[in-house]
């Protein structure tokens, strides 16, 4: 079998210029980025026409090990059999981070023959999105502290700073810093750190804007600061949010580019769904309603994470409803599930987890059963996708089916797109197809008017399966705080880890009766929400010992070697 890499260099694409003629989009709507991807114009929103009845799907996932379990694959697979069954259909998915890119996962691309193209490209620097947020982001961090050290006018107290840097690799080293050493000429000595940029509340903000106007307002809002009398400070105040505006008035433009069978994708933005809400853009959503009648987006991690954010997060700001949810599972996840298997990111997998194990299967697919819950709890049709390894057995396979559908999920389908491509879905989007025919319910998980507690307490018992919540005093202070300011009123983004249903990476399966700790809460008032960091979250991810970019490399040709 070739590697992605390999496949991905092997195959013809089509000129995007073509990629959009198909879609009812003219030349003159795009910014071209060479002859294989192009920035599509925010006026196509107001130039074409909506159509009737889109389908909206989003793609999730049960828990996943940390190789992930194929959902990028799955979102990329099922646009293009969607397409072969006569659907005309569109995914739209995030940028990569360079961070994961060089580190244990290696590339976001898809796989197999279910990846987007160019490959190395989307993997890289692409059109420059994340570099733009990243700049953008550190501007107002820089305007931050030489408003301090210029005689602070704003009477910004120091110790209250919360916009920390932000770098597109993963790097343990940044995450706990000493800014403004060596003297009065650089600054004042203060702790700070810096977050992974598609943590970036800016990331989240471009994720979310309806529009450059929306951005430019929300930008504003962005608090990064109190004053000594506990007033917020925000980038307005600070007379940096226009600049910061300026930095992303190309990056607000979703990037079109096609998959190996030359159905189009969408890309724009690319926050973390542990760390923030972990799906693309509105923009790009609403681009795509105008242009297909099936739109396939994706959410981060599993359903716990990215899913219950797009829910209750992006479709809340979008008013876009969706019409069916499929989860992607796996075999190995499943069995890792039963607790009695590590899977370790650069290491062989066990082999009890590549060999027929249906008592493991039964054990693990707890998480599977708690997905599926959560997913129905939200009144959306719910679609289970099995992507097949070559280790996999029929019986496995049988046995996943019954306990799915016998969980709620409307179907349960196994997905070969990463080995067959489009053919190896057209199951999967039969399935989808008729799912999104159904009467879809849908529904919030909480009201606004809630108080911040109850949001909390609602996610952690009901999604995660938590029995209580718990505060430290610097929460409990935080809750206090915002409630005065009215923040209590927004949504709420949790950040935690995405290797189990609750805070803890080491318990599988579906844990009870735990208590959710919640250690600290954070303001994203530009992006709209609070998070709060369950346990020990981080914002800045490690590099991990023998990371993805060692073997990343390129010939005295210019091609690149290693990328995954």
């Amino acid at each position: 079998m070739l590697s992605d890499l390999e496949i991905a260099q092997k195959s013809k694409m089509v000129p995007i210029v073509k990629i959009a003629r198909k879609l009812g989009l003219k030349e003159s709507d795009l910014e071209l980025f060479g002859k294989y991807k192009a920035k599509i114009s925010l006026d196509v929103l107001k130039k074409l026409k909506d159509r009737p009845k889109v389908k909206y799907i989003d793609v999730t996932a049960i828990t996943p090990t940390p190789l992930g379990e194929g959902k990028t694959v799955t979102t990329i697979g099922l646009a293009m059999a969607l397409n072969h069954i006569g659907k005309k259909s569109i995914a739209c998915i995030r940028q990569p981070s360079l961070g994961p890119v060089f580190g244990i996962k290696g590339g976001a691309a898809g796989g197999g023959y279910s990846q987007v193209l160019p490959m190395e490209d989307f993997n890289l620097h692409f059109t420059g999105d994340v570099h733009a947020v990243g700049i953008a982001h550190n501007l107002a961090a820089a305007f931050l502290d030489n408003h301090i050290a210029k005689g602070n006018k704003l009477n910004i107290n120091p110790d209250t700073i919360s916009w920390k840097r932000v770098v597109d690799v993963s790097d343990r080293a940044l995450r706990h810093v000493q800014v403004g050493l060596g003297g009065k000429d650089n600054g004042v000595p203060r702790e700070t750190g810096f977050d992974i940029t598609v943590a970036s509340e800016v990331m989240a903000i471009l994720a979310l804007a309806e529009d450059l106007k929306d951005l430019r307002k929300r930008i504003g809002r962005i608090v990064l600061a109190e004053d000594k009398n506990g007033k917020p400070i925000t980038a307005e105040d600070l007379k940096v949010a226009g600049a910061m505006t300026v930095l992303l008035a190309d990056a607000i433009r979703p990037n079109l580019i096609q998959t190996l069978e030359n159905t189009a994708c969408i890309v724009h933005a690319g926050p973390f769904a542990n760390i923030a809400h972990g799906n693309s853009s509105i923009i790009a959503d609403k681009i795509a309603f105008k242009l297909a009648d099936y739109v396939v987006t994706e959410s981060g991690f599993g359903a716990d994470c990215g899913a219950e954010k797009f829910m209750d997060i992006k479709c809340r700001v979008s008013e876009l409803k969706p019409n069916c949810v499929v989860i992607v599972c796996s075999m190995r996840a499943l069995k890792m599930h039963s607790g009695k298997f590590q899977v370790v990111a650069g290491k062989p997998l066990d082999k009890a987890l590549v060999s027929e194990n249906l008592e493991a299967i039964e054990q693990g697919a707890c998480n599977l059963e708690k997905q599926i819950q959560n997913m129905k709890l939200f009144g959306v049709p719910v679609v289970v996708a099995i992507n097949v390894f070559e280790t996999d057995t029929e019986k496995e396979i049988e046995l996943v089916k019954k306990i799915a559908i016998k969980a709620g999920a409307d179907d349960c389908v196994v997905s070969r797109v990463w080995a067959q491509g489009s053919k190896g879905g057209a199951d999967l989007a039969k399935a989808v197809a008729k799912a999104c025919d159904k009467t879809s319910k849908f529904n919030f998980l909480y009201s606004l008017d809630m108080s911040i507690k109850d949001k909390i307490k609602t996610i952690a018992t009901k999604i995660y399966g938590a029995k209580d919540v718990e505060y430290s005093p610097e929460a409990e202070a935080k809750i206090e705080k915002f409630t005065k300011l009215g923040y209590d009123k927004l949504p709420i983004c949790m950040a935690k880890t995405h290797l189990s249903l609750s805070h803890d990476p080491a318990l599988k399966g579906r844990p009870r009766d735990f208590i959710l700790p919640i250690r600290d809460i954070r303001p994203s008032v530009g992006a709209g929400f609070l998070y709060p960091l369950c346990g020990l979250m981080q914002t800045m991810p490690g590099l991990p010992s023998h990371p993805a970019g060692e073997a990343i490399d390129i010939d005295e040709n210019g091609k690149i070697r290693g990328l995954f």
